[in-house]
């Protein structure tokens, strides 16, 4: 990248949460890449006020070198007002006109754009569903799941009783809105209005409702032959970044070749907790939507990609200390740590997608890492939530390094992906959760967002900062809080230094 030359990203994160509105900016803002920000967003199911959006944008791409954007932040003022908003088709595409707009005033702007297909969990929980779904929605899944097997001629579970009618028809009315909005904006793409659009599935499956919508979108975009600017692949919280990093390389005019390693030969043929196809397809939606290919030689490789899936079955970080033969003889760790160390000292950029298990780290791999002294060799390492959250955020660190080279921020941000992801999702949420129900709190409700919850996971994080021997020394934990009021996830600000 030209460190000349600033550019300036107007950016509109999918909500409030750090995965969404601060990961992109910590990693990219820098001397040659700034990127704006609205002031005001919403709080979980309070949605972002539209007119807050509106006149942001406006203002914003006046005089914006590109435009990275989530829909559902601009229809429905975040991720889950999306799944519970009550506007109407006219408010909505009244607010989806607003990109014709930007196009109009600015004909040269790129314009990366997401939105998400509707997911559909597949347990029972209204933390960020409607009210039913607390008591129905593993039934509601399941009905999914039977009339798409179904309809492909495939014999349907048996599990599970029916949903009543009342929720399974206010679900059923939410999803056709929702896939219609899918609809519309697939004609801006085919106008030129947005120039590149990912369409993530959050927490999906093979079989239900959110792959029967996603077969009626595939539809339209080869109607519309738009197939090479639009992809649809599992994801949602890493989009941000991803579409940032394909717009950094956009403006160095590079398209960074890519060698994947595995930890395992089976691993690409692995579907992942709450995904819906084959990891190795997955890997390749990825790399192409943050503006990479992938190589299969590493002398041809710009990068690296580290990536420790098992065997087979994928399974919950918090269960890692029961041993897997998926984890264990499915898999070589070693031999890939070796292959990620070779690859450094051949000067590659290499960075790991530690996506071995699912909302967490894989802490013997880490433990290995440490004992390499790998750990902060590598140029990129992530370990939260999905799979697929994991490799968009491990594939952007990657693009940064090799365009940006490690700064401060960089390094910063790296130090904190241990600090959440080796700690805190893996080890640290699960001991404090027991901690606040003792004090008559909840997983789903804790004191606020700088309570003695939060205090407690300081307290934890700065003591597991020993099990890890050679990052200690360096790492500063400067801020800890609970954004959603939950113990989900964990907002940090972590600072390395040599």
């Amino acid at each position: 990248m030209n460190t000349q030359i600033t550019k300036t990203v107007c950016y509109l994160p999918l909500d409030e949460r750090p995965c969404n509105r601060d990961f992109a900016p910590m990693l990219f803002s820098s001397g040659e890449f700034q990127m704006r920000l609205p002031e005001r967003l919403g709080d979980k199911k309070v949605p972002a006020e539209w007119e807050d959006i509106r006149a942001f944008l406006l203002a914003s791409v006046r005089d914006a070198d590109g435009l990275v954007i989530s829909l559902d932040m601009l229809l429905y003022g975040g991720l889950i007002p999306s799944r519970l908003h009550s506007l109407d088709r006219e408010a909505v595409m009244e607010r989806l006109q607003l990109l014709r707009e930007i196009r109009a005033q600015r004909p040269d702007l790129p314009v990366f754009a997401f939105q998400c297909i509707m997911r559909c969990p597949q347990y029972s929980s209204s933390d960020e569903e409607p009210d039913y779904y607390e008591t129905c929605g593993r039934e509601i899944f399941l009905e999914g799941v039977r009339r798409h097997r179904e309809a492909l001629g495939l014999d349907a579970p048996k599990e599970g009783n029916t949903p009543p009618v009342a929720a399974l028809q206010d679900y059923l009315q939410r999803r056709a809105f929702n896939l219609s909005m899918n609809l519309a904006t697939l004609d801006l793409v085919r106008e030129g209005v947005i120039d590149f659009l990912v369409i993530p599935q959050d927490d999906s499956a093979p079989y239900g409702w959110t792959a029967m919508d996603q077969e009626k979108v595939r539809e339209k975009i080869r109607a519309e032959r738009i197939s090479s600017r639009v992809l649809m692949y599992p994801g949602a919280d890493e989009v941000g970044l991803t579409l940032t990093s394909r717009m950094a390389l956009h403006f160095a005019g590079r398209v960074p070749k890519v060698q994947v390693q595995w930890a395992s030969v089976r691993a690409p043929f692995l579907i992942p907790l709450y995904e819906d196809r084959m990891l190795g397809e997955t890997v390749k939606y990825h790399l192409m939507a943050a503006g990479c290919c992938v190589c299969s030689a590493l002398s041809d490789a710009d990068m690296v990609l580290g990536i420790p899936a098992p065997a087979e079955r994928m399974r919950e970080a918090a269960y890692q200390e029961k041993r897997d033969p998926n984890y264990q003889v499915g898999r070589n760790l070693p031999a890939f740590l070796f292959g990620l160390r070779e690859a450094l000292r051949a000067g590659k950029i290499v960075t790991l997608g530690d996506n071995a298990y699912a909302n967490g780290s894989d802490l013997e791999l880490v433990e290995q890492m440490d004992e390499m002294g790998l750990c902060m060799d590598i140029h990129g390492y992530a370990g939260w939530n999905t799979s697929s959250n994991t490799l968009g955020t491990a594939i952007a660190e990657g693009v940064h390094a090799l365009l940006s080279g490690r700064n401060q921020a960089h390094m910063d941000f790296q130090a904190m992906r241990y600090v959440e992801d080796a700690l805190y999702c893996a080890t640290v949420r699960a001991r404090v959760t027991e901690q606040v129900e003792a004090r008559g709190m909840s997983y789903f409700l804790v004191d606020g967002q700088r309570g003695e919850a939060a205090g407690m996971v300081r307290q934890e994080l700065e003591r597991g900062l020993a099990t890890l021997p050679s990052l200690r020394e360096h790492i500063r934990i400067e801020d800890v809080y609970l954004p959603w009021r939950r113990m989900f996830e964990v907002g940090l600000r972590v600072s390395w230094k040599e």
